[in-house]
């Protein structure tokens, strides 16, 4: 394609920051503009100030059927200005006060810019003085700092939504909303070229579940996606079933163990581990886990293996995400997977659109930093794309591989590969401007799969000490048990 002058950035977390950086570097674009929904940079690492609570008012049925996050009706004549919209577009945080990152530090730097070493008490305590993971705050204010150097902080449009980009000749119509205190205002703005970096862990999936509406209805807030989790003091003495056998799940149900009511239930048994972490923090001692829920009465949780939980408080589900396009409506999603995108960058029908960020966990934020120098230089006219018909074939090739679904977009093991094709395809960029990949590193991968070792070493330990205290709760129990009783004879007699 020729090259664009004017692009639009949406997003502005670790993929939108990346992207502003690697298209400045081109220094061949008039016009860089990026919008954000959120009050400022940090994407999914931004945190609300107040919790949630009860004020979610979650549609299951949609969340469901993955129809959220449906588009909002735009106003007849731009400019305009309309009473504010009260249409969810799940921009609420997943952040609670101690998160920490899962993965290790490393792997999510970019090549040229080093996260901070800043270490908490609570991470040396639990990994060592080494530890590789980071409170979320610094990732937080490693993105904005991206963002405050070099003028780019000018380039952004704030509590600005994107609600439609649609490409009207040789231009893309973007239908912009910024949120005001009280009223919306609502007008286009016109480019050549669209980078689309707005991530895709936003909306929440809750599967259908017969019950689960009565049951939220009758007590609202007692249930929640992980993302809106917001730290283990809400679940004081209450008990809890957690649906989910990746991460976030783990996380969750391992953190509550000695706040709410024990056992944790957790929805494991039939279902995939994740690739990275496996199951052992399940392995907990109590932790309990179940199959799939059957179906919910009242308060009571009913599992496909006949079994129940009584008198259940609050049911948590880390069950992944819908991944949503509400504002490009010729661009559709597919079993959680946009098709047509070759490398998971380059949008094959129309290459002035172009994503990143697109792919599943693994080496990120890194591997945006490889996406977003591509899709510069794609849209600077300096990338060695192959011809249309090799990147229709490689993403058919890739689809008998990994399926047509959410595994497609997985890199994980294949990363030396991705990254290089990545890096060759992006070539050294144009007489010595843009932005450089260097080639990639083994010890990178070997610190991702590290991490996560540390990870499960680190549940394991907790296992082992939760059930050298049950043993030990055990035997005292069983010595009371077997002492004689030294009560006089007839003191018992009276007392009877």
């Amino acid at each position: 394609m020729a090259g664009a002058k004017r692009v639009a950035v949406i997003g502005a977390g670790p993929a939108g920051a990346i992207a502003i950086d690697a298209l400045a570097q081109e220094k061949v674009f008039d016009l860089i503009r990026v919008f954000e929904r959120r009050e400022g940079p940090g994407g999914c690492w931004i945190g609300d100030p107040t919790p949630l609570g009860r004020n979610l008012n979650l549609n299951l049925s949609s969340l469901g059927a993955r129809t959220a996050d449906g588009p909002i009706p735009i106003p007849d004549r731009l400019p305009a200005q309309t009473p504010k919209s009260t249409q969810s577009r799940f921009t609420e945080s997943s952040i609670y006060p101690y998160l920490e990152t899962n993965i290790d530090v490393i792997t999510m730097q970019f090549s040229q810019e080093p996260i901070p070493v800043e270490r908490t008490e609570q991470s040396v305590s639990l990994h060592g003085c080494d530890t590789p993971f980071r409170h979320w705050t610094v990732i937080r204010r490693y993105i904005e700092d991206l963002i405050q150097r070099r003028g780019y902080q000018d380039f952004i449009s704030y509590k600005t939504t994107v609600e439609r980009a649609e490409k009207v000749g040789n231009e893309w119509k973007l239908t912009l909303r910024r949120e005001g205190q009280e009223t919306d205002y609502w007008w286009n703005e016109f480019f050549d070229a669209v980078v689309v970096a707005s991530g895709h862990y936003t909306v929440p999936y809750i599967p259908p579940t017969e019950g689960l509406e009565e049951f939220e209805k009758a007590r609202p807030g007692s249930v929640i996606h992980s993302k809106h989790y917001r730290g283990r003091d809400t679940f004081k003495d209450k008990r809890v079933v957690i649906v989910g056998a990746s991460v976030s799940a783990a996380d969750i149900a391992v953190d509550l163990v000695n706040t709410a009511l024990t056992p944790i239930h957790a929805v494991v048994i039939g279902h995939n581990a994740n690739v990275y972490f496996g199951d052992v923090a399940f392995k907990h001692p109590q932790i309990r886990e179940h199959p799939t829920i059957s179906r919910i009465t009242g308060r009571t949780v009913h599992f496909t293996d006949g079994n129940f939980v009584t008198d259940v408080d609050n049911i948590i589900f880390g069950t992944g995400y819908t991944w949503t396009l509400p504002f490009l409506p010729d661009v559709k999603v597919v079993n959680n997977r946009i098709p047509g995108l070759y490398q998971h960058v380059v949008y094959q029908k129309d290459p002035s659109l172009v994503f990143v960020g697109a792919v599943g966990a693994g080496l990120t934020f890194k591997i945006f930093e490889w996406q977003a120098v591509l899709a510069a230089r794609v849209l600077a006219g300096r990338a060695n794309l192959p011809p249309i018909t090799a990147q229709r074939r490689w993403e058919a090739d890739r689809i008998k591989v990994r399926g047509n679904g959410p595994k497609f977009t997985l890199v994980f093991p294949d990363f030396r590969n991705y990254f290089e094709t990545v890096r060759k395809l992006a070539g050294p960029g144009y007489d010595g401007l843009g932005r450089k990949l260097p080639p990639f590193r083994q010890e990178w991968f070997d610190a991702f799969m590290a991490g996560h070792e540390r990870r499960k070493r680190m549940w394991r330990r907790f296992n082992t000490q939760a059930e050298k205290g049950v043993e030990a709760e055990a035997e005292a129990e069983d010595e009371a048990s077997r002492k004689p009783n030294n009560a006089d004879p007839l003191e018992l007699r009276a007392k009877l």
